[in-house]
Parts: structure tokens; sequence; C-alpha cells
């Protein structure tokens, strides 16, 4: 179990008063068993427990939050639901953790002008269900929407299965209300969704809490779709289901959703409550979502099942209602938690490759897995190639944390070998900053950092993400730049010419 950072008593009983000032003693916690419950999110490989969390109710809640931390000059970072998977949501350097939990608020629906506007702790999935009465939602969709947060949603820029055709959190916010590490207060963006200048929401969204607090936030809604059709595509080789992936796309038809589950997969899910029925054989599965108008969803489903069956699919299931359509979602979203039936422990990862190199790339993680003696599975948005390879393992075997490590750091590296990204929606975090030096030259590091300073000068809020330690600073893992000098003049002759 971590500790609380070592502040000195006095210290500690003075922020612990003016906290409890603010939003009263039983909404402030600093005894080490209630904050032990935060830390970690859902990246439980680098547990540190903050000083304090305090639970606002307000943005004035927040500015004052933002005083005492300016006045200790004590770091504090934002926290919603704590699903983030990169670490995002701990406290790395001790400090303060604002609580969103009670600022829950819906406080308009504007169906007329499409949008909605709620604070930050509002559940992703309760403003889509507040939005239905009128056949509108909210499309983002990260598989944690039951309970993961906007405002950290919003930090992160999730994504979702449905991303595909409607892309991720940054596509959907408009405006924004801030608290920047100063106590001050901004409205950036309109609700109308027209910039003027330069789009500060876009820079803040997927900041990942370093850059400040949000507080409210103007998000698009959509209008339900009249029809919406999802089969299942059974497989029993991988290469048959990748080039499936790639072929529904070439033909120019963009699903509403395109997943991919593999053979440990489909196991954990026919073991766990969520079990529907997929062989337990099959190597590969297909979810398969189009949406649209009546008219134009069984051409669409013609054109997407002549490419299946193209690909050798062995077996072809048609959701028949809206009722197997969500039996089908729940088995797909709620994947991760059954892990828990086929493995000890399990570590999930996030990057995004181009979709040709689908089949290459997973047979590399396969063999990376067998490399280091650990199992891999696979359930991952397909369609826009944004992989999670899940590593299975056991936390009481010796050694086999770093291991885990290691091998993410190959299957990292490997995705921007081959013209990928570091992240598709899990953000950077404690996770990988120390591979941002594969992707990014020293030069574009340092731009990155000068914006951040712009609104975090002092480096409080949520500091020791996203970039990697300087040397000197901290041990860098062994390795870790093998090639990234090469990268950097890569990089830098493209800049250049």
């Amino acid at each position: 179990m971590s500790r609380p950072s070592p502040i000195a008593a006095s210290l500690r009983d003075s922020v612990h008063r003016e906290l409890a000032s603010i939003v009263g003693h039983e909404w402030v916690l600093d005894a080490p068993d209630e904050l032990i419950v935060y830390e970690c999110d859902g990246l439980t490989l680098h547990p540190r427990m903050p000083d304090f969390v305090v639970f606002p109710t307000s943005k004035e809640d927040v500015v004052k939050i933002m005083g005492v931390s300016q006045r200790h000059n004590m770091p504090f970072l934002p926290r919603g639901a704590g699903t983030c998977l990169s670490g995002g949501a701990i406290a790395a350097d001790g400090g303060i953790i604002l609580e969103f939990s009670r600022m829950k608020r819906i406080l308009d629906l504007d169906f007329d002008n499409r949008v909605a506007t709620v604070e930050a702790g509002v559940v992703n999935l309760h403003l889509t269900q507040a939005a239905k009465k009128k056949n509108f939602y909210y499309a983002p969709d990260p598989s944690s929407q039951m309970v993961s947060t906007i405002g950290g949603n919003v930090a992160e820029n999730s994504g979702g299965p449905h991303t595909l055709k409607y892309g991720v959190t940054t596509n959907h916010v408009v405006a924004l209300e801030i608290v920047l590490p100063d106590s001050e207060v901004y409205d950036i963006g309109t609700a109308a969704g027209d910039f003027v200048g330069y789009d500060l929401v876009g820079v803040f969204v997927g900041s990942e809490g370093t850059f400040g607090t949000m507080t409210k936030a103007t998000v698009r809604l959509l209008y339900s779709p009249p029809a919406v059709k999802t089969l299942l595509a059974v497989y029993d080789s991988v290469a048959d289901a990748t080039r499936t992936v790639s072929g529904i796309i070439a033909r120019g038809i963009v699903p509403a959703a395109l997943e991919m589950i593999d053979r440990n997969t489909i196991q954990a899910i026919e073991a766990s409550v969520y079990a529907t029925g997929i062989p337990k054989d099959a190597v590969a599965v297909l979810l398969i979502e189009v949406d649209g108008l009546e008219a134009s969803i069984e051409p669409q489903m013609e054109r997407v099942i002549e490419v299946i069956q193209a690909n050798h699919a062995r077996e072809i299931r048609i959701a028949k209602d809206d009722a197997e359509r969500k039996k089908l979602w729940a088995a797909r979203k709620n994947a991760f938690g059954a892990y828990g039936r086929i493995s000890a422990n399990y570590y999930t990862m996030d990057g995004v490759i181009p979709r040709s190199k689908l089949p290459e790339v997973l047979a590399d993680i396969d063999a990376l897995g067998q490399q280091y003696g650990l199992r891999m599975a696979n359930v991952f948005h397909a369609g826009d190639g944004n992989l999670h390879p899940i590593i299975l393992y056991d936390a009481s075997q010796p050694g086999a944390r770093d291991k885990v490590v290691a091998l993410a750091g190959e299957i990292l590296r490997r995705c921007v070998e081959v013209g990928g990204a570091l992240s598709g929606e899990h953000g950077i975090g404690l996770e990988k900053r120390e591979f941002m030096t594969l992707f990014f030259s020293p030069r574009e590091l340092e731009t990155m950092q000068q914006l951040k300073s712009v609104f975090n000068p002092q480096n409080l809020a949520n500091p020791n993400k996203v970039f990697p330690m300087r040397r000197g600073c901290g041990e860098m893992p062994k390795g870790l730049l093998d090639g990234a000098d090469q990268k950097y003049k890569e990089v830098d002759e493209l800049v250049r010419f």
C-alpha cells in the first residue's frame, strides 16, 4: 500500500482546515484508510496516495480550492470516476484530488440547438438517458460509460466503439467552463460551436488535467438514428477477420461500430454473466453495427455481409431485436471485467495502427506474448485501428510486473514503427510518458511543455504526467530510449524539408 507524502503535520492540519472551511469537514478526506480508495485509477501498477481528497459542489468551491493549492504550493488534480487506464487520475506527486461526484447536475438540455450543458461529474450514460426522452443521445460511448464522467472523458478525449462513425469526445464538445491553477475562471468556445480565433476548446480537451480543471461542458446531442442493425460474424482465422475490416472500409461503408474480439476474450465473456452464445472455439468475432435511415440499412447490411462471406466467416448472426442487440453490446463492453474468469490479473493497453497493418501487428503481439511467457487477449475498435491488447498475468509470480511493463513497451514500439500512435483514447498519463520520445522530437516536446506552462506555469495541475522525466530528475527505464535519437533525426528532417 502506498502512503501519503510526508508533509509536515502543521501544514497538513492547516490545509485540512482551509479545505474544510470550503466544503465542510465531512467532505475532506485525509486518513490513510480513506485515501487508499484513491491510490490508483484503472491502471493499478503505479499506486500513490494523495494527501487530501476534497468534494466540491460548485465552481466557487473549485476556485477556492485552487487558492489553497496556490498558497501552499501543493499539486492538485481533478478526478471523476477513476476509470482512466493510463494513470492520469493518480496523484503522482501527492497533493489534493478534487473529486467531482457531487457536481453531477445536467444544467440544460437544449433540444432546439441540439446541445446539453453539464457539470464535470455527470456520468456519461446519464446524459444519454436524460436526452432519450426527446430521442437524442450523446455519441461518445467508452466501455466505462456507465460510470465514467464527462469531465474525465474531456480530460482524456475518450472514444468508444461508435467513434468510428461519430468521432471522439473532442468532436462533440463546443464550450467549456474551466478554472486554471491561478483560480481564474474562463469560458472558452461557444454553444453554437463556431470558433473565432484559436480553438482553445480543442487545446483543452485531451490535456489530461495538466492545464487546469473543467467545471462545466456544453456538448453536442445527436438525434437517434431511425434504424439500427447489429450483427456478429464468427471466424476461424484472425487474418480473415482483419481482412474483413479493411474490406468493409475499402467499399466506402462506414459502420457505426466495427469491433473485434479474439479467442481468449470470447472464452472470458462466455464464462461470465454476459455470455451470449459465441462459439468458444472461435478464433475471432467481429461485432458490426450500421445505422441510418430505414431505406439505407438493408443495402448497407447486404454489402457488409458480402465482404464477410468473401472472407470466409463460418457464421453470421444478426440481432433480431433491440434486446438481442443490447445483449451483444453488454458482452463487448463488459469484456474487461470478464477477464477475471480466465486470469488472476490483467493489464489493458491502448495504441493505434493503420487498419491495413492489423494482421501483421496482431501476429507480432501474439509472438511477443509467447516470447515473454505471457498470454495475450484482444478486444478493440478494429474499424479505426485502435488496439487494446490485454496482457494476462499473475501478480503473485516473481518478476511478473517487470515482464508486463517490458512487454507493454515492446507493443507500443511496434505500434509506432508501423505508422501508428501511442494512444487512441486512454491518454498518456503515467503509463506512456517515457514513450513520448519515440514519437516526438525534443523540439516538439518542448513546444508542448511551453503550451502547458501558459495554463499551468507552476506545474501544480496534475504534475509528472504526459511528459518524460528529464535525465537527472529520475531514472529512465533501461533501454527505453533505444532508437529515440534516430527518431529525433527523422522528425527534424521532415520538419526542415
